[in-house]
């Protein structure tokens, strides 16, 4: 049990979506938080620390990263990072992950 004065740390992204859902409903707004929400966990901490999703248009994915190198390490592992990510959001979401070097 936590002190009177210690709140439960909530997950960014968790936090987002509720903030969304009371916002508005686009539903693209709403699944991109929870590719947030999973990044991370679905991918592993090395290339999560050099690639975010910047953006989901349809099922295209759109990556941000920090390096030329990261960009043709990432293209290697499309595929393996397509699957990972469908199957910790439990649907086939994305068919297409796009890289480009910008700001994580």
């Amino acid at each position: 049990m936590l002190p009177k004065n210690k709140q439960e740390l909530t997950h960014v992204g968790t936090f987002i979506s509720n903030i969304l859902n009371t916002c508005r409903s686009n539903r693209p707004d709403i699944e991109m938080t929870k590719i947030w929400a999973l990044w991370q966990e679905a991918i592993g901490p090395t290339i999560a620390e050099n690639a975010r999703p910047a953006a989901f248009k349809g099922k295209v994915l759109l990556v941000n990263v920090t390096s030329s190198p990261w960009m043709q390490q990432l293209q290697f592992l499309k595929q393996d990072i397509i699957r990972k990510l469908n199957s910790a959001l439990g649907k086939e979401m994305i068919t297409e992950i796009k890289f480009k070097i910008g700001s994580l």
